[in-house]
């Protein structure tokens, strides 16, 4: 009777307990209406959007699905959502009563006075529980919680990287696959220059010095291709790494070429308020905050009195004799925080501290997500004209070459027009090819920098 007339008001009070510390509120910052060169309308969900599929590259889908999950950064992230469900676990253990038990056995023996062997078994529970009057373990779970999230969303974050990295690689690999088609192209067109020039001063028409340099534009095509096969087998290394196995393993499968990617569609940026859901590096960020605003509370219920209710049960039992004995004991403590050198109040000012990081921190995130869409979208429009420049840049150079070629033949110019304008045609082909290739990363960091395709394959959230 005495043990519930203690419990009952003070189960009372636990349940009318307040929660110190501030409340999580969404932060807030200015961002304007639209993107400067898009309009003014809100995108749909493109977390799940694959929009490497608008390359229609067979083998860069099979590639990005086979990586999916096997990247080694991913799998990382993966493994600290597990570190971070357990962080829970501790959070909300430290508000649930504690029981724990102990058992033991002696055995002494004398000869003074007759005395023999006696044995003594033993054994005994103790249990305790901290009353949560001002929400200290609670809001030490909802911190843990909010680190939780940001884990699950660090797996999009990762995962968005290997997507970035993965996809541009393959641009690379194909892009140095192209250079490398040209520069043989370019190859036979000055060998051909090389034997017409040949042909020309047996007839009498040209010098040994137009011979000369005919063969040193041959030479330095020649000396041009292996930086070009270099790049080609570090790019597929690299994807190799990526796809978590082996570098060279891919590399025979890449080595039969395609044509460079080219993205066939428009890309939906819609509006900056968007990236706030899209962008999972954004959603961490806010996480953090929400992790760094609870541990303000966990830091301020120290500042508090605390009660513990404690109790003990045990008994032994002494042979020979059969002797038993058992003891109990309950009660509550308190704990009043009289005098620390104003060690916990600099506690709570830490923690408020570095809660107002968080919010720069998540302020500063999402600045920087719109500073990259904006590039990138800028980016990705004036290379689209370079690209389209650069195709009658090439048009206009292989007529001026086939035209320089009959004139050399009828006498009328120099192999030095003819050299010039293979230069011009060498160059404007590996500039185009160039660009294609930029305009294919543009389309890359345009769909990263909105989140796209972030939660494919991600983990469902455990409910809680």
């Amino acid at each position: 009777m005495n043990f519930t007339r203690t419990l009952f008001p003070l189960s009372m009070l636990l349940l009318s307990g307040c929660v110190v510390g501030p409340d999580y509120q969404k932060p807030d910052t200015a961002l304007p209406a639209k993107f400067t060169e898009s309009k003014t309308s809100s995108a749909e969900n493109v977390t799940l959007n694959p929009w490497w599929e608008s390359f229609r590259d067979k083998r860069l889908n099979s590639l990005v699905h086979q990586g999916i999950g096997e990247n080694l950064s991913v799998l990382t992230a993966l493994e600290r959502i597990t570190a971070a469900e357990q962080g829970v676990v501790v959070a909300g253990a430290g508000s649930l009563p504690s029981l724990g038990a102990s058992a033991g056995a002696t055995a002494k023996g004398g000869h003074n006075n007759g005395t023999g062997e006696t044995r003594t078994l033993s054994a005994g529970a103790d249990a305790s529980w901290l009353l949560d009057f001002f929400g200290q373990y609670r809001r030490a779970k909802e911190s843990a919680n909010a680190s939780l999230d940001a884990a699950y969303d660090n797996v999009n974050v990762a995962r968005l990287a290997y997507l970035s990295d993965l996809v541009s690689s393959y641009v690379n690999a194909r892009y140095y696959q192209e250079a490398l088609a040209l520069n043989r192209k370019n190859l036979e067109s000055r060998r051909e220059t090389l034997k017409l020039t040949n042909e020309i001063k047996e007839a009498g028409a040209a010098s040994s010095l137009d011979v000369l340099q005919a063969e040193g534009l041959v030479n330095q095509t020649l000396a041009d291709l292996p930086a070009l096969e270099t790049g080609f087998l570090q790019s597929a290394n690299h994807i190799a790494t990526l796809l978590g196995v082996p570098a060279g393993t891919i590399t025979a499968s890449l080595t039969k070429g395609s044509a460079q990617p080219m993205p066939r569609y428009s890309t939906r940026v819609g509006v900056p308020a968007d990236l706030i859901r899209n962008r999972p590096d954004i959603r961490s960020a806010e996480r953090l905050l929400q992790a760094a605003t609870a541990q303000i509370g966990v830091a301020e219920a120290d500042l508090y009195p605390s009660i513990e209710l404690g109790g003990s049960i045990g008994a032994s039992r002494i042979f020979p004799g059969a002797t038993n004995a058992t003891s109990w004991s309950f009660g509550p403590s308190l704990t009043l925080p009289i005098f620390n050198g104003g060690a916990l109040r600099a506690q709570v000012k830490i923690a408020r501290s570095e809660a107002e990081q968080q919010y720069l921190a998540w302020k500063s995130t999402v600045l920087n997500a719109v500073e990259e869409v904006e590039n990138a979208q800028s980016a990705l429009i004036r290379d689209g004209q370079t690209v389209a420049a650069l195709r009658k840049v090439v048009q206009s150079y292989e007529q001026t070459l086939n035209l320089a070629r009959e004139s050399y033949r009828g006498g009328a110019s120099t192999i030095l027009d003819v050299l010039d304008a293979e230069r011009n045609v060498a160059s404007a082909r590996l500039s185009l090819a160039s660009a294609i290739r930029q305009l294919a990363r543009d389309y890359v960091s345009l769909n990263v920098a909105i989140g796209g395709g972030a939660e494919i394959g991600s983990p469902t959230v455990a409910s809680r």
